[in-house]
């Protein structure tokens, strides 16, 4: 019974460890082989072995040498044996190194790792946010999905790529979705907006019936979709549209002398907006004195929100109330 267990196991052993196996088995083998036939000229089991190695390895330092002719043909057949084992281990081992490297780059490897971020959909935005978030975050690991990419180099770009559809439960637990810290799915820039939405949507579903309490930042290009998101478990929406419709409003009617576009990428770049509850010491003052109070704590005030109305860039007299929320920014 023990030894069709340790068969057994031994067959279900990766094939390097037991190539790696075997060629100490055998090694052992004539090792001790040797020693037995020419105590004398190799005094120990460990010499005997260590013959083996550098014979059987062709390296043939000289150290020991079998003098008789059982000796000799000892060394012969190790030589015609396991010199060729060790050369079939190497080779095996270097097919078995690039093999990984192409299954990691076409993405059919799986990810191991804790506490990552996962990117859905690969864009132009796609790839300025990883360069972002490396920058900022280096620390943190990124997991690529995507099911149009078929080759990504962790040289090109620093992440785990994972080729397969997000909506489809295998690809999510291949990416570890159960210990990631938050997700965010991009829109399909190759298909229209209601196609985009609804695989954004999907996908959405997919993540929160993984994990419950995962995070989920989601890009809707069509506003009739937005509440679809919320429902399907969307922690966060993006409504890229909006924004970038405002931005260009605000570009056709800003000063000569104002930037708008580059200050608002610097700003999300360098700074990070919070919210934070209006601290119970601070009701009923004026808008001028908190700024001042909560800058000397790093905070910058930009206005706050009352009754889900956003108010920005407030009068300095302006008295705030007790269940107003702070807008403001920190650094990263």
């Amino acid at each position: 019974m023990s030894i069709r267990f340790f068969k057994h196991l031994y067959f279900r052993l990766p094939t390097a460890i037991k190539l790696l196996l075997t060629i100490f088995i055998l090694m052992t083998f004539f090792g001790t082989m040797i020693h037995l036939f020419e105590p004398n000229q190799f005094p120990t089991i460990f010499d005997g072995i260590w013959w083996a190695f550098v014979t059987g390895a062709t390296v043939g330092y000289g150290d020991y040498v079998p003098l008789t002719s059982t000796g000799r043909i000892i060394a012969i057949l190790l030589i015609l044996t396991g010199g060729g084992l060790i050369a079939f281990y190497i080779t095996s081992l270097s097919t078995a190194t690039v093999k990984h490297e192409q299954d990691l780059e076409c993405g059919r490897l799986p990810f191991k790792g804790k506490n990552h971020f996962i990117f859905i959909g690969w864009n132009e935005r796609t790839k300025q946010l990883i360069h972002i978030a490396s920058k900022n975050h280096p620390s943190t690991r990124i997991v690529l999905i995507d099911r149009t990419l078929r080759h990504l180099t962790f040289q090109e770009y620093p992440v785990h790529f994972i080729n397969g559809d997000a909506s489809e439960d295998t690809i999510l637990e291949k990416a570890n979705i159960k210990y990631a810290d938050r997700v965010l799915i991009t829109s399909e820039l190759n298909k229209n907006e209601r196609q985009a939405d609804n695989y954004t949507i999907l996908a959405t579903i997919a993540i929160r019936g993984n994990n419950k309490q995962i995070p989920i930042v989601a890009e809707i290009l069509s506003k009739i979709q937005i509440e679809n998101a919320l429902r399907a478990g969307a922690t966060t929406i993006i409504r890229s549209n909006e924004f970038m419709s405002g931005l260009f409003f605000h570009e056709l009617n800003h000063s000569k002398t104002a930037t708008p576009f580059e200050d608002v990428i610097q700003l999300l770049i360098q700074q990070q907006f919070t919210h934070v509850q209006l601290p119970s010491e601070l009701k009923g003052k004026t808008f001028l004195h908190i700024s001042n109070h909560l800058l000397q704590q790093g905070y910058l005030i930009l206005g706050f929100i009352r009754d889900e109305k956003y108010l920005v860039h407030p009068k300095a007299d302006q008295t705030l109330s007790e269940n107003d929320i702070l807008i403001s920014l920190t650094r990263w």
